[in-house]
């Protein structure tokens, strides 16, 4: 059983496409990309930098510490070893942004944002 934690609403991240948010000790960075949300452990892999610091860019999550692209769904970085850590997300008809520190599913098309 899942943990869901409200972080936010999407018409405030649509607004800027990117948001810090904490559940307990855990720093997460929210994106809005392509009409869906994506969490991911906001701590680079890499440069421990905050990835909500950073840039979006042709649907990826730019690191400001080194520039690693990230895939906002997998949190796999293009052309580096490793893989950001990345939580599932649903979002709720209001528009509530929910996220579980459970790792999310890939397959999966959780952080649709309902009727966009």
């Amino acid at each position: 059983m899942s943990n869901w934690h409200d972080v936010g609403n999407v018409k405030d991240l649509k607004l800027r496409k990117k948001k810090a948010v904490e559940i307990g000790d855990t720093p997460i960075a929210l994106f809005y990309v392509g009409e869906k949300v994506y969490a991911l452990n906001d701590i680079c892999i890499h440069e421990e930098r905050r990835l909500s610091k950073g840039t979006l860019l042709f649907g990826k999550v730019i690191c400001p510490g080194h520039q690693w692209k990230f895939d906002p769904a997998t949190g796999e970085p293009d052309d580096q070893d490793g893989c950001q850590p990345t939580y599932a997300v649903r979002v709720a008809e209001d528009g509530t942004i929910s996220v579980s520190l459970e790792p999310a599913d890939k397959t999966a098309d959780s952080g649709a944002v309902a009727g966009a």
